[in-house]
C-alpha cells in the first residue's frame, strides 16, 4: 500500500477530491498524512474530520532558512514512511533538500497547460489572469512531477477546458478546478499502480 502525504496552504479542495478518490478505491494508496505551513489552512480541518493525521509547522516567522525548514519536513515524510508526496495548493517552492530524496514521488498540480503559464509567480489567479490576457484559446490544469525548476519537471496529465469569450479569472478557475479533481486521482491511481515510468526526463504510462 502506497502512503500519501499531501501538502496543503489553503482550503484543500484538491486534497478533498484525493481523500473522496481514496474512500470510493479510485487509487491503491492510502493518505497517511496531512501536512501544511499554515497552522490555521482549512486543509488540516478536511484531514480532521476524515481522522488523517495532519501536522503543521508555521514557515511564517521559521527561524531558520528554506533549507533547514524543508529538512524538518523531510524528517517528517521519513518518519511517516511517506512514499508519495502530493502538493495541493502548497504555496511554497521546494528546496533541494526535499526534491532530491522524493525525486519522481513528488507531485504538484497546477492551473495551467503547462510549460505555459508556469514558473515563479504563476500560481492562483495570477494564472488565470494571464491566460485570458494573452487570448488563449484554451487552458486548463497539469499534473507533473517537481524538480528544481519551478513547474518545470516531466508532465504526468493534462486536462483542457475552452477559455470562453466571457470568463473571468474566477469564471476560468472554476471550470480548471474540475479537471484539477478529475485529474489529480488519477495521476495517483497511475503512481500507485506502477504504471509511470520516467525515460529521458519525460513520463511514459504504461498501459
Amino acid at each position: 500500500m502506497i502512503k500519501i502525504a499531501v501538502f496543503a496552504s489553503g482550503g484543500g479542495s484538491n486534497l478533498q477530491a484525493l481523500i473522496e478518490a481514496q474512500e470510493a478505491g479510485t487509487f491503491k494508496g492510502k493518505i497517511g498524512l496531512v501536512f501544511s505551513n499554515v497552522p490555521e489552512a482549512k486543509a488540516l480541518e478536511r484531514a480532521e474530520e476524515r481522522q488523517i493525521e495532519s501536522v503543521a509547522i508555521a514557515s511564517k516567522g521559521y527561524p531558520g532558512s528554506r533549507e533547514q525548514y524543508d529538512q524538518e519536513v523531510l524528517s517528517l515524510c521519513l518518519a511517516k514512511k511517506i512514499d508519495l508526496i502530493c502538493l495541493a495548493g502548497y504555496m511554497r517552492i521546494l528546496t533541494p533538500v526535499l526534491i532530491k530524496p522524493y525525486l519522481y514521488k513528488l507531485m504538484n498540480i497546477h492551473p495551467a497547460l503547462l510549460p505555459k503559464f508556469g514558473g515563479e509567480g504563476m500560481y492562483g489567479h495570477h494564472v488565470h489572469e494571464a491566460v485570458i490576457k494573452a487570448k488563449e484559446k484554451e487552458s486548463g490544469a497539469t499534473v507533473h512531477f517537481v524538480t528544481e525548476g519551478v513547474d518545470a519537471g516531466p508532465i504526468i496529465l493534462q486536462g483542457d477546458v475552452k477559455v470562453l469569450p466571457a470568463d473571468t479569472p474566477e469564471t476560468l478557475a472554476e471550470r480548471i478546478l474540475k479537471v484539477e479533481h478529475r485529474i489529480y486521482p488519477e495521476a495517483v491511481r497511475l503512481f500507485c499502480d506502477g504504471k509511470i515510468k520516467i525515460s529521458g526526463e519525460r513520463v511514459k504510462i504504461i498501459l
